[in-house]
């Protein structure tokens, strides 16, 4: 390259500006040529890339969180992030012991804008309740200003959906045994958990230890043995209209609940949740059907209310799929809706007011029928009348409407869908019927992010089509079954006993009054062979 002498600089950097930018994108032309010729070293290069950015990140969280705390810095030393949710981050750190020897201990760090009096009601679950049948204690708790450290016992533990394939039918029923003691003891204390799933019921396999963790949604039944809770109840219900969007993580679990915004429009049924009050003859109305299948006359605000009419008016939407001026003008029910999209309860989902420890027995449920049919997540949905129509394609439609009759609550179905058997769903999903197979070593269809409901994705669910989705969904195309593996390789799953269903259908109660309790559960025949 010549270089030449410019009397005018301004000439002189106009040239440099040129062949500066000629160099850059020689040099864009030449990486992306050896990405192309090296595309796995390309490909660890990013990684490798993130992994530092990563760990960079993790790093200055660690600086800032002694710093906010530094009483933390002569008693723990913190070795990584494990955990990061919505209203906490958690961190592995060791502290070192009189005898010499280091032990492991959970640090949760509770963001700044947490309530005192939840964090006080949290503190007070974990240290009553917790520390026995499998409900995690707490060791120590830092305070400096408006950062609260809360120190628990460390449980090295596997990921839900990297074992769920694996696990032996016995050690399944372990599994759920031990999540009904927890239960028990919580609910002993008055205690609903709220937000009961695998990732915050940690589970050691090798040992064979568990813990229930995440009080800090946690509500309190009305003899609540939790003094703290009885005042926190107000503060949960607007906590629950501020993050009720909001997914949770514990404990580095990944959420597994992350949906796309188009599935709403491909759920199977329509529904449609109305005020039992208003019992008027829709004989004469048309049900009219859209590609978008979930309505609701819940609204959160605004400038409609203001101009809405008298509240003495009738009704004019019932059963359509528009919202009048008369339902907008009433005032947004409060119920607590906290909890994790596809573990949400029927009475959740309806916004019943009254909500018991039942709503974590059906949380539980949802955790045995992923454990049965080896699907996780088992249901996903991205608002809550999504979530009831699929439950409905399991429970059915009928039941689902009685059910929310016995809350006060009117679900208006456009379909009947007949409840599945639940011991046929789970063996064809699973792979165990035999009229059900696949070749030894092939994986069954479906990856992490799969639901159950083997609904398509890509076509609108009109009325025509809505029969032969619900006959897939009881047939689940048996060329779509699981592994063939011999009998000696089952691991118990041809030999499971009619009581486990009887367990699951007990837990999947959508009326909440009958829903089987921790305490009946763990009498249950299924578990007949268990010591308490």
């Amino acid at each position: 390259m010549t270089l030449c002498c410019f009397r005018c600089p301004e000439v002189a950097l106009e040239v440099l500006d040129f062949l500066l930018e000629i160099c850059f994108v020689m040099e864009t032309m030449l990486k992306s040529h050896r990405d192309e010729q090296h595309p796995h070293q390309a490909e660890d290069f990013h990684r490798k890339l993130e992994q530092n950015s990563k760990l960079s990140g993790i790093k200055k969280d660690i600086e800032k969180l002694y710093e906010a705390v530094p009483q933390l810095v002569n008693v723990f030393k913190i070795k990584e992030k494990i955990g990061e949710g919505t209203f906490s981050s958690v961190y592995l750190a060791t502290a070192q012991l009189q005898t010499g020897l280091e032990e492991k201990m959970a640090l949760k760090h509770l963001i700044p804008t947490s309530h005192p009096l939840r964090i006080a009601a949290e503190l007070q679950c974990l240290t009553v309740a917790g520390g026995q049948d499998n409900v995690m204690g707490v060791k120590y708790c830092f305070r400096k200003n408006d950062h609260v450290v809360i120190v628990m016992p460390y449980l090295e533990h596997e990921s839900f959906l990297d074992i769920l394939n694996s696990l032996s039918f016995e050690e399944v029923r372990e599994y759920m045994f031990n999540l009904f003691k927890a239960l028990r003891r919580i609910h002993h204390f008055g205690i609903v958990h709220r937000d009961v799933k695998p990732s915050n019921f940690l589970y050691n396999r090798q040992l064979k230890k568990y813990a229930l963790v995440d009080f800090g949604l946690a509500q309190g039944t009305p003899d609540t043995k939790i003094e703290l809770l009885k005042t926190a109840h107000s503060e949960d219900q607007q906590e629950d209209s501020v993050h009720h969007s909001v997914q949770r993580s514990v404990f580095g679990e990944r959420n597994f609940n992350v949906y796309s915004s188009t599935y709403q429009e491909n759920s199977s049924t329509k529904v449609k949740l109305i005020k039992q009050a208003r019992v008027i003859d829709v004989s004469s109305r048309k049900l009219v059907t859209k590609k978008k299948i979930i309505f609701t006359k819940t609204v959160s605000n605004g400038a409609a209310r203001k101009a809405a009419g008298p509240l003495n008016l009738p009704c004019d939407c019932y059963a359509t799929d528009r919202v009048c001026s008369v339902c907008l003008s009433r005032p947004q029910q409060v119920a607590p809706r906290a909890g994790t999209p596809g573990f949400r309860a029927p009475e959740v989902l309806t916004k019943c007011p009254t909500q018991t420890t039942a709503i974590d027995m059906w949380s539980a449920g949802i955790i045995f029928l992923s454990l049965l049919s080896g699907r996780y997540p088992f249901f996903k949905a991205s608002d809550d009348l999504t979530a009831l129509a699929q439950i409905m394609t399991v429970r059915g439609s009928r039941e689902t409407i009685q059910a929310a009759r016995t809350f006060g609550k009117s679900v208006v179905c456009t379909q009947v869908v007949p409840t599945q058997n639940l011991r046929t769903l789970c063996e064809k999903l699973r792979g165990t019927n035999s009229g059900c197979r696949r070749s030894q070593g092939e994986v069954p269809k479906g990856s992490e992010n799969d639901s159950a409901l083997p609904f398509a994705a890509d076509k609108p669910c009109a009325p025509e089509a809505l029969g032969k989705q619900i006959q897939q969904q009881k047939s689940f195309q048996e060329d779509d079954g699981a592994l063939e593996i011999k009998a000696t390789d089952m691991k118990g799953w041809d030999q499971v006993p009619d009581e486990a269903y009887d367990l699951l259908d007990k837990l999947l109660d959508l009326n909440p009054a009958t829903r089987v309790t921790a305490k009946e559960a763990l009498l249950h025949p299924f578990f007949k062979d268990i010591r308490l």
